[in-house]
């Protein structure tokens, strides 16, 4: 997004700030999330030293929803007749972005938000999202800030004495803050969250458990890991189920990653079992034959609905003007069915010599594989960039030899460039280039061998 130029909040002194005021989830799937974290619309001011939100007005889209809210920062003091004309063209936008049989009736008649809370909970609230639940994830959030200001010497005691408030939906949010730190750059309160939910899921009783369920979930991944060096035969996965019984969080772990040895032979070879049990361990056997029955079935609902959702994206992007941009805005929601179903696509478009539609799943291939080596560069990248000296730059680059090639030098130095522009983060720049030139030598010296 290009950039532009704005009154700083405090010293209103204009200051060059990225300004997002149409939140779009017909065009940008990630629009919500991107509005809710908090994170759009941020400003550095170089002149007072503000960091904070740029006060601007937004305009929220879901057509799923048929949602089209709007919203004026009561400081703006902008006048009502004023407000018309600033949306306007970031709802007639939103409409020329949907197809005609999608334009409904709730477009012509745009709802006015008159804070910025209420904007975020009338969204909420089209997700089903009760006042009680926002009220439940604010009273987290306040925990979070409270015990993140806590010593060591004092925090296991606070945990304690919150436990009943620490629960999945507090670990995920908790996890949430923490990567948004890391993004935005603090490492400080990246670091310090990251500890923090290190501490909670150590003293609370329901970070206890996820600890346990992590070591039962390895061990079952071990143990399959061990029968299949010996060779995984549908007895020995009996065996490990039968072994599991007791444990569900095991039992499902089994299951899940095995599910393709699960077939008829499989429920033959424990019916055979049953048959020649005695009365206890037949119980036994019948109630974990039954609830291997319920394990399967959740798991292939779940993929038959995965399948169903990945193959329309697949239709749908296909369908698109511009198949290459589409596929980009639908990276988030490629799951690894997305992929294998692609593959499948492109095998039998390939058989049955359709063309056009072969041509259209390789444009979606490119843009994953671009997708997939940008992420590997951006991992190389940081790794140099945490070596302590030149030789650990080169130790590193010996070990993810196959990345170094021109395609990550054109990425390098692309990024650079990038950073160049934006005018900050000198020291990162610097190191950069340091790394550019180790990394220029060292591919000259790959290429000679």
């Amino acid at each position: 997004m290009a950039k532009t130029s704005a009154s700083c909040p405090k010293c209103r002194k204009p200051v060059m700030v990225e300004l997002d005021r149409l939140f779009d989830m017909n065009t940008d799937p990630q629009a919500k999330q991107k509005l809710l974290s908090g994170q759009s619309n941020q400003v550095a001011c170089p002149n007072c030293g503000y960091k904070g939100p740029l006060p601007t007005p937004i305009v929220y889209h879901d057509p799923e929803k048929e949602l089209l809210l709007t919203f004026f920062p009561p400081e703006l003091g902008i006048p009502v007749h004023e407000q018309e004309k600033m949306v306007g063209p970031l709802i007639k936008k939103a409409v020329d972005d949907l197809p005609m049989q999608k334009r409904k009736a709730y477009l012509f008649q745009p709802q006015t938000m008159l804070t910025q809370q209420r904007l975020f909970e009338r969204i909420l609230e089209a997700d089903g999202i009760t006042p009680e639940m926002m009220k439940a994830q604010q009273d987290r959030l306040n925990l979070i800030q409270r015990l993140a200001l806590l010593s060591d010497n004092v925090l296991p005691e606070a945990i304690k004495q919150d436990d009943k408030l620490i629960d999945e939906q507090f670990l995920m949010l908790l996890s949430r803050l923490s990567e948004a730190s890391a993004a935005a750059g603090d490492e400080t309160s990246a670091n310090k969250l990251a500890e923090l939910q290190k501490k909670i899921l150590e003293h609370s009783t329901f970070g206890k458990q996820v600890q346990e369920q992590t070591r039962e979930t390895q061990q079952a991944i071990a143990d399959l890991q061990e029968a299949s060096k010996k060779g995984l035969t549908r007895e020995i996965l009996l065996d490990l189920v039968i072994k599991a019984t007791d444990n569900e969080t095991r039992l499902v772990t089994l299951v899940s990653m095995a599910r393709g040895g699960l077939d008829y032979g499989f429920f033959q070879l424990l019916s055979d079992k049953l048959e020649h049990a005695k009365p206890d361990e037949a119980k036994k056997l019948t109630d974990l034959r039954s609830k291997l029955l319920e394990i399967t079935q959740e798991i292939d609902e779940a993929v038959k609905e995965q399948t169903a959702q990945a193959q329309k994206l697949i239709n749908e992007i296909i369908a698109a003007e511009n198949i290459e941009e589409a596929a980009q805005k639908a990276l988030p929601q490629m799951s690894q069915v997305f992929i294998e179903i692609l593959r499948t696509e492109l095998q039998t478009a390939q058989k049955s010599k359709d063309q056009t539609r072969y041509e259209k799943l390789i444009k979606i291939a490119g843009v994953i594989q671009s997708a997939s080596s940008s992420a590997a560069y951006f991992g190389l990248v940081e790794a140099l960039l945490q070596a302590p000296d030149d030789q650990a730059v080169e130790k590193e680059l010996a070990q993810a030899r196959d990345l170094v090639n021109e395609d990550f030098m054109q990425f390098l130095n692309t990024l650079i460039n990038q950073l160049e522009a934006e005018k900050e983060q000198a020291e990162v720049i610097q190191r950069l280039k340091d790394i550019n030139r180790i990394v220029l030598r060292f591919s000259m010296q790959k290429n000679l061998k």
